[in-house]
C-alpha cells in the first residue's frame, strides 16, 4: 500500500514582541509576530514543517485557511507529490472554489505558501538535504518544470528560464564551495524598529558594524522630522560607508513617498522599500524616476509572481524582496527568482518575523548556487528576534548568514515554544508564565 498525506495540521502561535516594540512600524506600531504553523504528516511517519507569517490579529484566520485546503491534500500519494510539485502547488492555488477567495492573493495564497513549504520540508528530509542544496542539485528541465508559466510567458518562457538555469550550471559546485566557507551576506533590521528610542537606536548600529554588517535598516514615515533625526544619528554612529536602507512599510502616497525620500537624501539612504500602497506598480515606478539614486526596494506584500512580473515590466523596483510565505511558497518563489535573473534585477530577500529568516535562507543560497550565480548588491534581511524557538535556526558569523545542513527548510519550532506560544491558551498568553 503506497504512502499517503494522512494529515495537515495547523496552530496558531504568537509571540508577544509588542511588549518591547519589537517589530515596530509605521503601519504595525505594536505588532505580535505570529505564525499559522503547519504540520505534514504521512501515513509512514515522516514529517514536514512550514508556516505562514502574520503579526498577531488574524492568525486565527490564516489557520482556518490553512484548515480549508488540507482536504485538497490530505489522501495524496506522497511519492506522486514530490515526483511533481509543480502540479502540487497548482492544485492548491487553481482549486475552482477556493480560487474565488482570491484568486492568488491574501490569506488563501499563504495559507497554500505554509503548506507548500512544509511538503519542500518533507522532501527535504527524506533525501537529507537542506532545500537550497535539493533545490540546487535539480536539473534545469526539472526546476522550469516547477513553474506555471500560464502568466508569464510575455516577458519569460520556458526556453528563456531553461537557458538561465543552464548559464549557471557549470559553476554550481563551485559557488557551493564558496557559499559553504563563505556564507552569504546579511543585513540587519534590528537597529531600526520605529518604538526604539535614540539612546538604543544608536548603540544597536554601532553593534551591527562590529558584528561585521555592511548595511542596516531603519523604519521611518511616522514623523518626518524624527525620521531625520534617526537617519543623521544612525549615520554618525555608522560612517559614510555603511549602507542605511530605510523601510516606509506602505505608509505614503506617491508624491508624500518622493518628498519624504528627498528630506532623508543628505544622509544618503541606500533603498527607499515599500514607499506605497504595494499594489500601486505605476506609483512604484513614478517614486523610483524622481528618487534616484536612491533605490526603490518593494515586495514582502507582493501578491504572486504575476505582480513581480508587472513590477519588472514597469521598472519599477531597483530591488526584488521575495517573501517566504506571501507567494505560493518554494514553488512559486523559483518562478520569481527566474524572472528577476531574466531583468537582471538583485534578489533582497525580506525575513525577520517568525521563521522567516530561517526558510528564505534556503531561496536566496539557491538563487545564488543555481539561478543568477552572484551575491553582488545582494543581502538578506536578518532580525535578531525569535530564532531560539527554531531546531534548526539561522547562524550568522561576521554579518552572513551561514548555509543550513539540516535536512529541510528550517521551520520546525522546538515542541516546548509550541505549546507555550499557543494562542490563546499556552501559558505565554494565558497568564501563567512571566512576560
Amino acid at each position: 500500500m503506497s504512502e499517503l498525506i494522512s494529515a495537515v495540521e495547523a496552530v496558531d502561535v504568537r509571540f508577544p514582541t509588542s511588549r518591547d516594540l519589537d517589530g515596530s512600524d509605521a503601519m504595525n506600531p505594536e505588532p505580535d509576530y505570529s505564525a499559522a504553523y503547519v504540520t505534514i504528516r504521512t501515513s509512514a511517519g515522516d514529517r514536514g514543517y512550514g508556516l505562514a507569517f502574520t503579526v498577531g490579529r488574524g492568525n486565527d484566520v490564516e489557520v482556518a485557511a490553512v484548515r480549508a485546503l488540507a482536504p485538497l491534500v490530505v489522501g495524496l500519494p506522497v511519492a506522486e507529490v514530490l515526483a511533481d510539485l509543480g502540479a502540487f502547488s497548482r492544485r492548491l492555488t487553481g482549486d475552482s472554489q477556493l480560487r474565488w477567495l482570491g484568486p492568488e492573493k491574501g490569506a488563501i495564497h499563504m495559507a497554500a505558501a505554509a503548506i507548500v513549504n512544509a511538503v519542500w520540508d518533507l522532501y527535504g528530509r527524506r533525501t537529507g538535504k537542506p532545500v537550497w542544496r535539493l533545490l540546487a542539485e535539480l536539473s534545469p528541465e526539472q526546476l522550469v518544470d516547477l513553474v506555471d508559466f500560464r502568466y508569464l510567458q510575455d516577458a519569460l518562457t520556458r526556453d528563456e528560464a531553461l537557458d538561465i538555469l543552464r548559464r549557471a550550471e557549470p559553476g554550481r559546485a563551485e559557488r557551493t564551495a564558496h557559499l559553504l566557507e563563505h556564507g552569504y551576506p546579511a543585513y540587519t533590521t534590528t537597529p531600526g524598529w520605529l518604538g526604539y528610542d535614540d539612546e538604543k537606536l544608536v548603540r544597536l548600529s554601532k553593534e551591527a558594524v562590529a558584528d561585521g554588517f555592511g548595511q542596516i535598516k531603519l523604519k521611518v514615515g511616522a514623523d518626518l522630522e524624527a525620521d531625520r533625526r534617526r537617519m543623521r544619528l544612525a549615520r554618525a554612529a555608522v560612517g559614510p560607508d555603511i549602507r542605511i536602507a530605510v523601510d516606509a512599510n506602505q505608509a505614503w502616497g506617491v508624491q508624500q513617498a518622493i518628498d519624504w525620500t528627498a528630506s532623508l537624501a543628505p544622509y544618503d539612504p541606500y533603498w527607499i522599500e515599500e514607499p506605497t500602497s504595494p499594489d500601486d506598480i505605476l506609483g512604484h515606478a513614478a517614486i523610483r524616476r524622481a528618487v534616484a539614486p536612491v533605490k526603490v526596494a518593494t515586495g514582502e506584500h507582493t501578491h504572486n509572481q504575476v505582480m513581480f512580473k508587472q513590477l519588472l515590466q514597469a521598472g519599477a523596483l531597483d530591488i526584488l524582496q521575495l517573501d517566504a510565505s506571501r507567494t505560493a511558497g518554494v514553488t512559486e518563489n523559483v518562478a520569481i527568482l527566474l524572472l528577476a535573473a531574466k531583468f537582471g534585477v538583485p534578489v533582497c530577500p525580506h525575513a525577520g518575523g517568525v521563521g522567516l529568516c530561517e526558510m528564505v535562507q534556503h531561496l536566496a543560497m539557491f538563487d545564488y548556487v543555481a539561478v543568477s550565480g552572484t551575491t553582488e548588491n545582494r543581502v538578506i534581511e536578518y532580525v535578531d528576534h525569535l530564532h531560539e524557538h527554531f531546531t534548526d535556526p539561522v547562524r550568522i558569523r561576521d554579518g552572513r548568514y551561514l548555509a543550513p545542513s539540516a535536512p529541510g527548510i528550517s521551520a520546525e519550532l522546538h515542541p516546548r515554544s509550541l505549546a507555550d506560544h499557543r494562542y490563546p491558551d499556552g501559558p505565554v498568553w494565558s497568564g501563567e508564565a512571566e512576560g
